[in-house]
């Protein structure tokens, strides 16, 4: 395995780490974007392995999962989606309150469960 793809890995499971203390903390905007980088760094990981070159300076999870070449599940694209939609808003914030208001705890949860297991299932493909 390529030095940038462990390291893109290693940077995938400490933005999870991040995404978990930020749950606890009950910073939930901040566990949304966590996990969506998380998700993102992964899967950068793939097309780093697999195409031998430095990833896109993008945030589309589903682009990404195209560059890497990947076969996903209808589900996993549903997923990658949604979590792609959370970019700009927890970037950039418009209205801040309502984004509080949008990512609680509950959808907080949902999407470090699903972040967790799209990360997981990402490593299993680079074995």
């Amino acid at each position: 395995m390529r030095t940038d793809t462990k390291n893109w890995l290693e940077m995938a499971d400490y933005d999870l780490g991040t995404a978990r203390d930020m749950f606890d903390s009950k910073r939930y905007l901040y566990v949304v974007f966590f996990c969506h980088l998380a998700v993102e760094k992964a899967l950068k990981a793939i097309v780093a392995e697999r195409t031998g070159r430095i990833p896109p300076k993008s945030h589309d999870l589903v682009g990404l999962a195209r560059k890497a070449n990947l076969t996903i599940s209808s589900s996993l694209t549903d997923i990658l989606s949604k979590l792609t939609a959370t970019s700009l808003p927890t970037r950039y914030p418009e209205d801040i309150q309502n984004v509080l208001k949008v990512y609680d705890r509950d959808v907080a949860d949902s999407y470090l469960k699903q972040a967790r297991e799209v990360v997981k299932w990402l490593g299993s493909q680079l074995s």
